[in-house]
């Protein structure tokens, strides 16, 4: 995983580096498809905001979050970033179960049992 940091108005300590690092580990430990993620900080007077750009293979995860604290802006942004790969790690296995699935109720589907009409040894009406 490629980890980019940019501060906006900010110098990024390595405490705060430190920080960001530990809690992205809860994503990947989540969905270990992870290209590459860009984050944001920004300071702009009392709004802390970050947000998070977010690279797997077939999708790009945006996610941002304002709060008067940074450390607490990145607190709510990895808990909604944390939801959104885990809605796109369950729709990529729910694709992948369901033709599976699909076919095997395919072949559980049978006619149902009893006499057809013009089969031999059937007495018609």
């Amino acid at each position: 995983m490629n980890l980019n940091l940019t501060g906006n108005h900010l110098d990024i300590t390595p405490a705060l580096r430190d920080y960001v690092v530990a809690k992205l580990d809860r994503i990947t430990r989540h969905f270990d498809h992870v290209i590459d993620v860009n984050v944001v900080l920004a300071v702009d007077k009392l709004r802390h905001k970050v947000e998070v750009n977010l690279h797997t293979r077939g999708k790009d995860i945006h996610c941002e979050a304002i709060e008067a604290d940074m450390y607490a802006a990145v607190d709510m942004l990895i808990d909604k970033l944390d939801r959104q790969v885990v809605k796109h790690k369950e729709k990529l296995t729910g694709h992948r179960h369901e033709g599976a699935a699909m076919k095997r109720d395919a072949e559980t589907v049978e006619t149902p049992p009893g006499p057809t009409a013009g089969a031999p040894g059937v007495a018609n009406g």
